[in-house]
Order: structure tokens, then C-alpha cells, then sequence
């Protein structure tokens, strides 16, 4: 391809990300790595969720034996948030067991001493690597009383629960997006 072609637009596009583009926090694709917290992550999934008509995004992290979800949601504006899984039996008292008997959890619950409060709950649906078919479950949001830190709760099936604890985190805390190669 000559200068005048590559100016013009004409012949094949040149492959690979656009740096100016495709390198952004909300473009994130397996294998790519991203800079958080003084450590270097590595995307090893991307998933997508619906909360009735609401996409959420959620890219796996890991940095060695740590993994991470960063997730991206837009309602109002574009919010960002980092969190890690924990056993449901870490938050105090036996939310399970509160939940299979009154099919919700408590008003506010207690993680590692500090009371979190019921903000939001619902059904939604999972979307492995962004795709079909769609996996439904029921969250419940709990905030705490700064509305820095969440624990979120799911129901994936009758007695199925997963847990996970996080705060909401800002695009520029994020840097040095590189793109890698796919983990077989």
C-alpha cells in the first residue's frame, strides 16, 4: 500500500485496536490489560447482565490469584464500580436462611462491622460472555450509610446464593489500557 492509499482510505484497513478509540476503560476485551490500584490487571471475562431493560457490563479481573469484577451500568449517567465475590455466610446472621424463609433478606445487614442498608432489588438476567441464553437470578443492592461501598446478594436458584462486597470507582482511577491476546 503506497502513502497515497493509506491516505486516502484505500486498500485494507490496518488490523488491531485504534488507540485513540478502542483503548478505553468501557472497551475493555479479554486479554487486555489495565492498570487499577497499583496493580496490573488482566481481563479473563466479560460478561453482560439486564436489569429489566438495563444493561450492565462486567468485565473479570485478575492480578495474580485475585480476581475482581469491574461492572458498568448507565442509567442517569455512567457509573462505575469494583468489587470482589465473598462467602454469603461472612455477612452477619444466616441471610440464606432469612431469605428461603421470607424471600427477601433483612432490611440491612452487617459485613465486617459496618451496617449496610437495603437500596435496591429485582430480578435480572445473565448473560455469559454476552450472550444467550440468559441465566435469571434476583440481586438485593445494600448500601452503606456514606453510599461508597455496597455488598451485593443474588439468588441464582431456590438455595443458590452468591455474595459480593465493592465500592464505586471513577473511569480515571483506571490507566494504561493495553491490548493482550485472548487466554485459550
Amino acid at each position: 500500500m503506497g502513502l497515497f492509499d493509506f491516505l486516502t482510505g484505500k486498500n485494507k484497513k490496518l488490523e488491531g485496536p485504534d488507540p485513540l478509540h478502542d483503548l478505553i476503560l468501557e472497551k475493555l476485551q479479554v486479554g487486555y490489560l489495565v492498570d487499577y490500584d497499583l496493580k496490573t490487571w488482566t481481563v479473563t471475562e466479560q460478561h453482560r447482565y439486564d436489569f429489566d431493560g438495563d444493561r450492565t457490563d462486567e468485565w473479570e479481573l485478575t492480578a495474580g490469584d485475585e480476581v475482581r469484577y469491574l461492572e458498568r451500568s448507565e442509567e442517569d449517567e455512567v457509573e462505575w464500580a469494583f468489587s470482589r465475590k465473598i462467602p454469603i455466610g461472612a455477612i452477619e446472621g444466616d441471610i440464606r436462611r432469612h431469605i428461603i424463609d421470607h424471600d427477601d433478606p433483612p432490611a440491612q445487614i452487617i459485613y465486617k462491622n459496618k451496617t449496610f442498608y437495603l437500596d435496591s432489588s429485582g430480578p435480572g438476567y445473565f448473560y455469559k460472555h454476552g450472550k444467550g441464553p440468559a441465566e435469571g437470578f434476583i440481586y438485593w443492592e445494600f448500601i452503606d450509610e456514606d453510599d461508597e461501598d455496597f455488598v451485593n446478594i443474588e439468588q441464582w436458584g431456590e438455595t443458590d446464593f452468591e455474595a459480593a462486597v465493592g465500592q464505586w470507582v471513577e473511569e480515571y482511577q483506571f490507566s494504561n489500557i493495553l491490548p493482550g491476546s485472548p487466554a485459550d
